[in-house]
């Protein structure tokens, strides 16, 4: 089942080099469980954004972004309500693309190349000028930034409990010693699993989790004091520290370099 607006398409039946559908996600189609492809598997989000999880990771794309997933990795789906997508499917082999799950920020040209490629009815796909289309498409895709999207997670209860609270409820949950005292653990315990579990430390990991959900609200429209208030933070200044630590840009600049990126 491939879901989120596509149920009935099965990318591995076509041998198209690149298949490119434009959706928008029904209300009972926001979550598609694990499944894979053999085709790689690129999903654009136009409005609103997707969550894609593999193995002990989760990649949240919010507009302009994409995750790219090999194929042959299994992976599930998650979609705000009436996000609107765009899925390209990739022959393996056809693009240079990475061979591991990433997250990436996506130039007008690659966008418009893909929709237009979406636009394509299906007995059209062999022609010349798609062929031609294509192939552009190839060489500008690996042209794309990578974005330190991903938030390390795994299966482990305590560590899904976490995330899941700390994405409903950022700025209530703000320290290692809550969590501790939630579990009935050491903070040394606590700290030490999620070391294990995600591989970085518990600041760091709060982190990029709250990097993530303030890109999030900031492409939706929300200001930067407001997003600052959402994360928990004291202060605009420290929020803008965490975030310019990040990704390398005041919340303003990145904002503005996504707006001439439209």
């Amino acid at each position: 089942m491939l879901g989120l607006g596509l149920d009935g398409y099965h990318p591995d039946g076509h041998h198209d080099a690149a298949v490119a559908f434009s959706v928008q996600v029904a209300p009972d189609e926001q979550y598609i469980a694990q499944h894979q492809h053999r085709k790689g598997q690129l999903i654009l989000a136009l409005h609103g954004a997707i969550t894609c999880e593999v193995e002990n990771a989760r990649w949240m794309v919010p507009p302009q972004f994409a995750v790219w997933i090999p194929g042959g990795m299994p992976h599930s789906n998650r979609a705000t309500p009436q996000a609107q997508l765009c899925f390209l499917f990739i022959e393996p082999g056809a693009a240079l693309m990475p061979d591991h799950c990433c997250s990436l920020k996506i130039s007008p040209l690659v966008r418009e190349l893909i929709l237009a490629l979406a636009q394509r009815p299906g007995n059209a796909r062999q022609t010349p000028q798609t062929q031609r289309l294509t192939q552009v498409l190839f060489d500008e895709l690996p042209q794309q930034a990578e974005q330190q999207l991903q938030l390390p997670v795994s299966a482990h209860p305590k560590i899904r409990l976490m995330v899941e609270t700390m994405e409903a409820e950022p700025a209530q949950w703000q320290t290692l010693s809550q969590w501790a005292s939630r579990f009935a653990m050491s903070e040394r315990n606590l700290a030490r699993l999620v070391v294990k579990e995600t591989g970085l430390n518990f600041r760091r990991w709060r982190h990029q989790l709250q990097l993530i959900l303030a890109l999030q609200m900031l492409v939706r429209g929300l200001a930067v004091q407001q997003v600052a208030l959402a994360l928990g933070y004291d202060s605009t200044t420290a929020f803008i520290t965490m975030f310019r630590k990040g990704l390398g840009q005041t919340p303003g600049r990145y904002l503005a370099s996504l707006t001439t990126s439209q």
